[in-house]
């Protein structure tokens, strides 16, 4: 994790960041040993988020945060800002581990969670442009309109109905997003679109106006039960809180425990209204299609298309370094996907271009955990679904650290361990075997209009 350090870089992050009111340079870092009731490393979504709950529930509690960079330095920061009730493993594979009323609380909690960000934001005057337009994705070949039928129909046989997903018709997709090539799609309203990087620095201000020691350039050196190493100094506390996510491998121990995997992202200047007239999106729906090499995008407050995708490289040993975040080929892909969807924006000037690290496990789970014996709790292993399951993650570890017995700390992401993933160099061939395998799938796809058994075998591997 390299440290960066000044105003002008940590703008260069991301358009979010580049864009969020306010200064952009390390707080209060940590000067000398001191003591806490608990302790949170990382002040990206999940740490702040725990933070505030615990501030939230016990007022007298002594709470730090530590972070190497600033509060919002990663994915928090650099995500496409879909607040979604999307979680990284399907309604099937959480009913294959846990039984089928397990599956159903975890997809119905991110659902309540959606909101739950919108209430918090609001009630702490965070302005993250919220837009609850949910989410479109599109159908743009009979292959992928087989698989949102599939989805519909996995959702209703979970119980799940119209007011939840529902399948869109051409003429009714096409009123959503006037993208190309449309037959069909899904939507769901349990989505809003939001600027991360104002939800992540408003929450640090929060937490500071509630007492909450955030550390910034503070970075951590060590964890164990009862205290947090860092640079300039030890913090210890009864409880110790991991909430690194993408950087996780990058801590003594836990080299294979997640893989920091790439997505990047562009962003265009500002449209006229006329091309917006034709694109839609009106509402700010976030969207994306039922392509293998999954893309994401949203209409931004100002009017600019912010769009990312995966494709970028798994690098050798899991190893994060800032040149990573930018992949020429890429971006340029990016730009051409945007432009063949929405013919109207393939004029616009490109004025941000970036990427960052998001944490996925080898089962592709999310999982939240707390051992009291040890004091020590974790979340993290999104797949880049974060934004709202941070939230979720937090409110989860408060009630965990507190001892309190209630439904969140009952659904079945609560104690999931996933397994290592492989010593290298197989994880590296494995993973871009598998960016290969994605991307050759789309194209076979398209030549052939069926659907490409390599991308189901592939799904296996995934979990799905």
């Amino acid at each position: 994790m390299d440290h960066m350090g000044t105003e002008q870089s940590y703008r260069k992050l991301s358009f979010w960041l580049d864009t969020v009111p306010g200064p952009l340079a390390p707080a209060t870092p940590l000067s000398g040993d001191t003591d806490a009731d608990v302790v949170i490393v990382g002040a990206g979504l999940t740490g702040l988020w725990t933070a505030y709950y615990l501030a939230a529930a016990q007022p007298d509690l002594r709470i730090a945060v530590c972070e190497q960079e600033i509060a919002g330095f990663g994915a928090s920061g650099r995500n496409g800002g879909w607040c979604s009730a999307l979680f990284p493993a399907s309604l099937s594979k959480l009913a294959r581990l846990n039984g089928r009323g397990q599956a159903t609380a975890m997809y119905r909690a991110m659902q309540a969670t959606v909101d739950e960000v919108g209430k918090a934001a609001a009630a702490e005057g965070i302005d993250c442009h919220w837009a609850k337009g949910g989410t479109v994705m599109l159908a743009r070949s009979g292959p992928q309109l087989e698989r949102a039928r599939a989805e519909v129909s996995e959702a209703r046989e979970f119980g799940f109905g119209e007011d939840d997903l529902r399948l869109l018709s051409e003429s009714e997709a096409r009123e959503q997003a006037g993208a190309t090539g449309v037959l069909g799609g899904t939507f769901t309203p349990h989505c809003a679109a939001i600027h991360p990087a104002r939800l992540a620095r408003g929450l640090a201000e929060a937490l500071r106006r509630r007492g909450v020691a955030v550390y910034e350039g503070t970075p951590v050196t060590g964890l164990a039960p009862g205290r947090v190493s860092t640079a300039s100094g030890t913090v210890r506390a009864q409880y110790v809180i991991r909430a690194t996510e993408g950087y996780t491998s990058q801590l003594p121990g836990l080299h294979r425990a997640v893989i920091p995997v790439y997505s990047l992202m562009i962003a265009t200047e500002p449209l006229p209204e006329q091309a917006w007239n034709q694109i839609g999106l009106g509402s700010r729906p976030t969207f994306a299609d039922f392509r293998h090499m999954i893309i994401y995008g949203q209409r931004t407050v100002d009017g600019r298309f912010a769009f990312g995708g995966r494709g970028a490289p798994y690098h050798l040993g899991s190893a994060i370094r800032p040149e990573f975040e930018q992949e020429p080929a890429v971006f340029g892909a990016l730009r051409h996907t945007l432009a063949e969807l929405f013919p109207a924006a393939a004029g616009a000037a490109i004025t941000h271009a970036w990427g960052g690290a998001l944490g996925i496990p080898r089962d592709w789970c999310a999982s939240v955990g707390f051992d009291r014996g040890t004091g020590m709790g974790w979340a993290g292993g999104y797949v880049g679904d974060g934004v709202s399951t941070t939230n979720l993650a937090g409110r989860t570890l408060a009630d965990l650290v507190l001892g309190r017995d209630t439904a969140l700390t009952r659904l079945p992401w609560v104690g999931h361990r996933s397994r290592q993933w492989e010593p290298e160099p197989l994880r590296w061939l494995g993973v871009n075997a598998g960016r290969h395998a994605t991307s050759w799938a789309d194209r076979r796809e398209e030549r052939t209009g069926r659907q490409s058994k390599l991308a189901q075998a592939f799904g296996r591997f995934i979990g799905h």
